[in-house]
């Protein structure tokens, strides 16, 4: 695949992603968005890969821990998924959007990878389903698209 985001400009980033591809994006972090209104740690895998538990060998003191700090660590990802759909409907993004977008990517090929009990050795074959082998090639998507982000960061 070739490079779709460009590194750093003089007035920020540019995402070099057709119509197609960001409203596809723009999709997957609207259900991303569902799920983290919708769902808890404690009715979905997904939730906890991205909300892993503060205290896993004390239930009552991670319940606590929720309760206080759960709902700011919530609004926090909420507000990034905000900024990484602007960050989707500009020519040129600042490095926060930037960041946001990265942040919102990973969250959601960390969601693909728990929904399909992905590995590091899975592999398109190991998917027989055709709507787990679509999925599986979102997953591997999101992640060029990460590795793209971080290395247009990192220049």
């Amino acid at each position: 695949m070739d490079a779709r985001l460009v590194g750093r400009r003089d007035d920020g980033f540019e995402l070099h992603l057709g119509d197609a591809e960001r409203q596809e994006l723009a999709r997957m972090l609207a259900e991303l968005r569902t799920l983290l209104i919708a769902e808890s740690p404690a009715s979905d895998p997904a939730m906890i890969r991205l909300f892993p538990p503060a205290y896993p060998d004390d239930l009552l003191q991670n319940l606590d821990f929720e309760r206080g700090a759960g709902h700011g660590l919530l609004a926090e990802r909420l507000g990034g998924l905000d900024e990484a759909l602007a960050a989707l409907d500009t020519e040129r993004m600042s490095e926060a959007q930037t960041l946001a977008l990265l942040g919102a990517v990973n969250d959601l090929r960390l969601v693909y990878g728990v929904k399909l009990d992905v590995t590091e050795t899975s592999a398109l074959e190991d998917f027989p389903d055709e709507r787990e082998r679509a999925t599986f090639d979102l997953y591997q998507w999101l992640g060029w698209l990460v590795q793209n982000l971080v290395e247009a960061l990192s220049d």
